[in-house]
């Protein structure tokens, strides 16, 4: 909800969406969505991090291929930042979260984004969770910062404990004074292994409640549709599988209020960096 009364914090200005691939992004829905932007608005590269300094290769391989002209040729994980032909309006920050040097890393990202005049950040997260795959996509949106939380009556997360690179880059941009929102949604964890168009979907239309963006998704609807039909036939032909989805499903249909509905997903938030560090004492947790 919107505050009446209250400055926009991210109108006008430059606005930055972020997104790493690996322990944040579940179903690389936030990666999925940071892509759908980037491509859509025709952003150009401003900056690529030299990946020498921020990644181990045995953790996080290059890989090969073969180009048009039949050459072999290597492709070195990375972190870049896409901006605007002109400079101005929407920029992406986009690729693998670093496996080595964050302080570094965060400090030197902070300072590309005060040259590149950023005025908001919105990272994109996305958790497996103990969701059906066949109810709306839970989102949770918050932030540390006290306008951002004002305007639209966010909360903060209260979780204590060990955290991703998005976490290190929110707190250190935020102490640069550039104010942040963090936006994650929540996928089935029974389908981990696969894409979730309908996750990013999702983050794209929670995206565009707090940025001045529109992104065309026909193609997304497409594939969130083709992606819960191909899950609903695995559960045909598993039992076991059929009876877990329709718990999660009953679980999800108590939660009848937007507030609730909140808490719910700020609950499973909390659950999911606990269990992601071995701290869920759940019976039976993934």
């Amino acid at each position: 909800m919107v505050q009446p009364g209250a400055q926009h914090p991210f109108r006008g200005g430059s606005i930055l969406v972020v997104a790493f691939e690996g322990w944040n992004d579940a179903g690389e829905a936030a990666s999925g969505a940071a892509r759908a932007v980037r491509d859509q608005l025709g952003l150009v590269e401003r900056l690529e991090v030299e990946p020498e300094d921020y990644f181990d290769y045995q953790f996080n391989r290059p890989t090969i291929s073969t180009d048009e002209a039949g050459r072999r040729v290597l492709e070195w994980p990375s972190v870049t930042l896409w901006a605007p032909v002109d400079g101005e309006g929407v920029h992406v920050l986009l690729g693998t979260e670093p496996s080595r040097g964050w302080k570094t890393f965060a400090a030197e990202i902070v300072d590309a984004l005060e040259v590149a005049g950023i005025t908001g950040i919105v990272f994109l997260g996305a958790m497996l969770a103990d969701v059906p795959h066949t109810r709306p996509i839970s989102v949770f949106a918050g932030s540390d910062n006290p306008d951002v939380k004002d305007f639209w009556a966010l909360e903060s997360s209260t979780y204590e404990g060990p955290v991703g690179i998005l976490s290190v880059l929110s707190l250190v941009a935020e102490q640069a004074g550039i104010p942040t929102l963090s936006i994650w949604a929540s996928v089935p964890h029974y389908v981990h292994n696969s894409p979730s168009p309908k996750a990013t979907l999702a983050l794209l239309d929670r995206l565009e409640e707090f940025v001045d963006l529109r992104i065309d998704r026909s193609a997304l609807v497409v594939e969130a549709s083709a992606w819960e039909d191909g899950i609903d036939a695995l559960a045909e032909d598993d039992e076991d599988m059929a009876a877990y989805i329709k718990q999660l499903e009953q679980a999800r249909d108590t939660v009848d209020s937007p507030e609730a509905s909140g808490d719910a997903i700020a609950e499973e938030f909390e659950r999911y960096l606990r269990r992601r560090n071995g701290r869920d004492d759940r019976p039976g947790g993934p």
